[in-house]
């Protein structure tokens, strides 16, 4: 027999869905067969699975061990799993018991697309555990996690959840958009004023790219950019995005299909221009960079962050670009050039 202690990272969710992560092999058909021959009890009652956990709950699990291990699958040992990465120095903005804000930098990933990736996830676990932050005992049934992506080759804030209340808390504001999400780039041609602009968009998975149409078009996605010049010489602008919705490479093709291509984008941009700011500036990624995030003025957050703003500087390759150009001291100043 094993006996189950429900923390605060497994409290809140029925108890089949707990039941489920911890036993990756079994089926749904044995752990319900399973609870009605009472052979896994909640507290030491028989249970139908839908039950909410509380934290402090106790599962046990009346299993030969041989079972319980069999359905739990031949996993890596969490040491083998999470310290086969790179060493990864993370330049942490925030960081508190449920939350984790780091500056990103370009060429790693928000999370896998391959299973022998490594991304921002696995280095944000590597640096719990080295730090006692999380047990290996935890990550059986609970994994911290980012709640926003940034593409591979864009820099800037990346918001963590370290607790399942974090998650749930930055998974709300995303997704209800009460918190703002501001990026800087630097695009080809002038912007004159502040403005807001709709389309919608379609994404072709096979070639990861993406495709706006101004008018609504079957399986599109509506999407909102708003965006302010902060700086403009009348042949390149450095811009102020507020991602009002966040889809796939939204900024990069969006203002691209308004005849701003952002400077260094391969996919979506202008390649005689960036072949050229690239020999003057060294430039050999996207310009994009999320610079911002503002967080609601509200009861929805916890109070250290009600109203809070938090900014990740500019990465060293991004500031040489800039720098090269003739900007006022105001802009230099508000991006700490």
């Amino acid at each position: 027999m094993r006996k189950l202690e429900i923390g605060k990272n497994d409290a809140g969710q029925r108890m089949d869905k707990y039941l489920k992560k911890y036993f990756r092999e079994a089926g749904s058909g044995f752990l319900y067969k399973m609870l009605r021959k009472k052979n896994i009890l909640l507290n030491n009652k028989k249970a139908e699975g839908k039950e909410i956990l509380q934290q402090g709950d106790q599962i046990s699990l009346y299993l030969a061990e041989e079972t319980i291990e069999k359905f739990r699958g031949a996993e890596k040992t969490k040491k083998e799993e999470f310290t086969s990465y790179p060493e990864f120095s993370m330049d942490i903005i925030y960081e508190d018991e449920d939350f984790l804000f780091i500056n990103k930098p370009a060429g790693i990933l928000s999370q896998k697309a391959l299973p022998q990736d490594s991304s921002m996830v696995e280095y944000i676990i590597g640096y719990l555990l080295k730090q006692k932050k999380i047990t290996e005992k935890e990550l059986e049934t609970f994994h911290p996690s980012v709640c926003n992506r940034l593409d591979r080759n864009t820099s800037g804030m990346i918001l963590a959840g370290k607790s399942l209340a974090g998650l749930q808390i930055l998974s709300r504001v995303l997704k209800e958009r009460s918190m703002k999400k501001f990026y800087i780039c630097l695009v080809k041609g002038e912007v004159k004023e502040k403005v807001t602009q709709k389309a919608w968009l379609v994404k072709n998975k096979k070639d990861n790219r993406v495709q706006v149409y101004k008018k609504e078009s079957e399986r599109a996605s509506l999407i909102e950019t708003a965006y302010e010049p902060l700086w403009t010489d009348g042949k390149v602008t450095v811009l102020k995005v507020d991602l009002i919705t966040g889809k796939s490479h939204q900024i990069r093709c969006h203002l691209a299909s308004l005849g701003y291509p952002l400077a260094g984008d391969e996919k979506y941009g202008d390649g005689i221009w960036n072949r050229e700011l690239k020999k003057v500036t060294g430039l050999n990624r996207q310009f994009l960079h999320a610079w911002e995030i503002q967080f609601p003025n509200s009861e929805e957050v916890p109070e250290n962050l009600a109203g809070k703003i938090f900014h990740t500087p500019l990465s060293e390759d991004l500031k040489k670009v800039l720098l090269s150009f003739p900007l006022s001291d105001k802009v230099k100043k508000e991006l700490s050039l």
